[in-house]
């Protein structure tokens, strides 16, 4: 199969449609991790359907000081990756195409969500990014679009604008996908220097870590059930090696769900270790947030919820995170 490449709208628009066309947005430098996204969307569209890829870098998403100018532009290699995949098309629009006359007057506002972690760090980002997806899911028409879940808060909030503004499409998340070593992929990787990239593996070190704790302390709550008197509790949650909480093992069978406050101070030893180390890691944020609108949760929260860093390496800013489910069922 040729994957064919596309600048215009009307290129795409002249497209026969037989089956569901699936879109999976891009800006570009494409990796392993857009290559499951593609994969991910092939199987979906199925062999009647369609899989376009879109490669825009979208001027709006980037801030005053931020990495526009030397953001990789590899369109060969991102075709090739694409075709193997098993993509149809690639638009590759230019920004002419996509902003015709200049910078939009009227823009998405990402609201109260948008302004809280990435948002507070990089004001305006998510206005650009709602704006660009906006404008990309009018091009392509699409049936289904598909995003990673590494970028958590933009997932998020496409979700809200499709269902806010009634757009008729499915938004389909795809699963992290990490290098060898744990690192998410990501194109930006690639500016980090060996020593550097030693000291950003803590971003998913401490994601780890705070996962970790997470299950063994559901672990420690589900045994606690299993015993009814407070010595047997305290003498299995000794035997897993707890004797602190063993202590008053009543206290813990009774604790509030999943301990959101350990899961944060679990991740917090392994960045705190790492902000000494030669070159350091300059923490922007750590966080444990509901993905409904991404605010903090509380030490009484039950359900889903996103234990999401970012930080700075030299002069790279990478984002991470995993999702964590807690008070699970009885």
């Amino acid at each position: 199969m040729t994957t064919s490449l596309l600048r215009t709208a009307g290129e795409l628009h002249a497209r026969t449609r037989v089956g569901r066309r699936a879109v999976v947005m891009t800006m570009g430098a494409l990796h392993e991790g857009h290559a499951t996204l593609i994969r991910t969307a092939r199987e979906i569209a199925g062999p009647d359907g369609e899989v376009v890829v879109t490669v825009f870098v979208n001027p709006l998403q980037f801030g005053a000081g931020e990495d526009l100018d030397r953001y990789p532009r590899t369109l060969d290699a991102d075709l090739k990756i694409a075709e193997d995949s098993g993509a149809d098309a690639v638009f590759a629009p230019s920004v002419d195409e996509v902003y015709p006359g200049g910078e939009p007057q009227v823009r998405i506002s990402a609201g109260p969500m948008g302004e809280r972690l990435e948002g507070a760090s990089r004001p305006g980002h998510f206005d650009g990014m709602l704006t660009v997806v906006a404008k990309l899911l009018h091009l392509t028409r699409p049936d289904i679009a598909l995003y990673g879940q590494k970028d958590a808060q933009q997932l998020a909030l496409i979700r809200r604008m499709v269902r806010d503004l009634n757009f008729g499409v499915e938004i389909v998340g795809v699963p992290t996908v990490r290098e060898d070593d744990g690192l998410a992929l990501s194109s930006r990787n690639r500016y980090l220097k060996p020593q550097e990239r030693r000291t950003a593996l803590a971003l998913s070190r401490a994601l780890f870590a705070g996962r970790d704790r997470h299950a063994a302390q559901e672990a420690l709550r589900a045994r606690a059930r299993e015993v009814p008197a407070t010595h047997a509790r305290a003498e299995a949650l000794s035997a897993l090696g707890e004797s602190r909480a063993a202590a008053d093992a009543h206290a813990v069978a009774k604790a509030l769900p999943g301990a959101p406050s350990a899961v944060r101070a679990a991740a917090c030893l392994i960045l705190d270790d790492a902000a000494r180390q030669d070159p350091p890691l300059a923490l922007d944020y750590l966080a444990l947030v509901d993905p409904s609108d991404f605010g903090e949760i509380d030490d009484d929260f039950t359900g889903e919820a996103v234990l999401a860093v970012a930080a700075r390496v030299g002069t790279t800013r990478l984002i991470d995170n995993i999702p964590l489910t807690f008070g699970a069922a009885s």
